[in-house]
């Protein structure tokens, strides 16, 4: 007859069990030495400047006589001739008022010579439909480069004088644009620092080392436009210009290991 033998538990089985158990809080504490506590901190700085250079724009333009569509087989080189000539001419009579006006030449610059046509309303026919007349334009733009602002009255002066066909406007700028957007982000973490000095301090923490920093707005500048007319000029017979201020935005946050 077999013996009967006593009967034992199976450990292996229940410590192995166990052992699993009791590993996930293992891992999650290592997880929490691993990842230090942080303060993290996000600002945006605003930033005004006063612009210090400017770009003043105008065009002058001469145009073909108008003539019926029907008759216009081709541009008339004669006319198209006739009227480049005109208008070389009063670009260059243009530069010298510039020129005694104050401004340098190298300052000047005449844009490349823009042709296009222009249709027109004509005459009523007897059908009832109205004629179109063709003529072509002639346009060269001008654009004026100040690194002086006190010249731009003077040099409006001498553009509405000499006849321009237009004053598209002007745009204000910086001659330092890298020095100005520099200043911006050094104002955005002045203030994250701030804050993260402020709020450790509230809290009852102290603040360790810098662990991480980013950009969350990089700074952007943008021109300001100051639009203006020929027609608009000669309404002001004493007009001011203001350049006003030139806003640039920087954003960064900034991450603080907490003591």
């Amino acid at each position: 007859m077999p013996i009967a033998r006593p009967f034992r538990p199976l450990l292996v089985p229940a410590l192995a069990a166990l052992m699993v158990a009791a590993s996930p809080p293992m891992l999650s504490h290592a997880h929490a030495e691993e990842t230090p506590r942080r303060l993290e901190v996000q600002a945006e700085a605003e930033l005004q400047v006063v612009p210090d250079r400017a770009t003043l724009s105008a065009r002058l333009w001469e145009r073909t006589p108008a003539i019926a569509r029907h008759e216009a087989s081709a541009n008339d080189p004669d006319a198209l001739r006739e009227a480049r000539d005109r208008l070389e001419a009063r670009a260059a009579k243009l530069i010298r008022a510039l020129e005694e006006a104050g401004l340098a030449r190298e300052a000047i610059r005449a844009g490349s010579l823009n042709v296009q046509p222009e249709h027109l309303p004509g005459e009523r026919l007897e059908e009832g439909e109205r004629e179109t007349l063709v003529r072509t334009r002639l346009e060269r733009p001008i654009r004026l480069q100040l690194d002086d602002l006190e010249q731009l009255p003077g040099l409006l002066d001498a553009l509405t004088e000499a006849g321009v066909d237009a004053l598209d406007g002007v745009s204000y700028d910086l001659a330092d644009r890298d020095a100005a957007t520099d200043e911006a982000l050094v104002k955005a973490l002045e203030k994250a620092r701030h804050k993260a000095t402020l709020m450790a301090k509230t809290l009852g923490i102290g603040l360790g080392e810098v662990i991480a920093v980013s950009e969350t707005r990089s700074p952007i500048f943008q021109p300001r436009m100051m639009a203006m007319s020929a027609d608009a000029r000669e309404s002001l017979p004493q007009p001011e210009y203001r350049p006003g201020t030139i806003t640039i935005e920087a954003g960064v946050s900034v991450s603080w290991k907490i003591k």
